[in-house]
């Protein structure tokens, strides 16, 4: 229940608050070193700098925080936004990529799971004009 105005006057809210985008996301990896190499090397992502534990990384709008872990080799339920899953599954199986999955549908489009040098599974999926929210009838 929100506590309303301090002052004592009356407030609706609509959307002040609300989340609007996903910022940056982090992946649990054993090695810094060998993530940045791949994410940067093998999917294209600059690195933005290094503190100790963590890596940062960015694509676009797409911010990655690599982050050493013990539990790495996880699904982090990511899914990065690419023009056609089949075009980067043809570019990263040149790149010696493992699949966790081929082409699929899902609810928000075609995606192509790939597994990071720890086994991290991260989708790819059409984005832009290809995304249609698919529903049962």
């Amino acid at each position: 229940m929100p506590l309303g105005d301090p002052e004592g006057g009356l407030f609706e809210y609509t959307t002040e608050g609300l989340p609007e985008s996903v910022f940056a996301v982090t992946v649990p990896v054993s090695d810094i070193g060998r993530a940045t190499e791949f994410y940067s090397d093998v999917l294209g992502f600059s690195i933005l700098g290094e503190d100790g534990p963590r890596a940062y990384i960015q694509r676009g709008n797409c911010r990655i925080i690599l982050e050493k872990s013990e539990k790495a080799g996880v699904d982090t339920g990511i899914y990065l936004e690419v023009d056609s899953p089949y075009n980067s599954r043809r570019r990263l199986i040149d790149e010696g990529v493992r699949f966790a999955s081929d082409p699929a549908r899902g609810p928000f489009g075609t995606f192509v799971s790939i597994l990071d040098p720890d086994g991290n599974r991260i989708s790819l999926i059409e984005g832009g004009a290809g995304f249609r929210l698919r529903t049962s009838p």
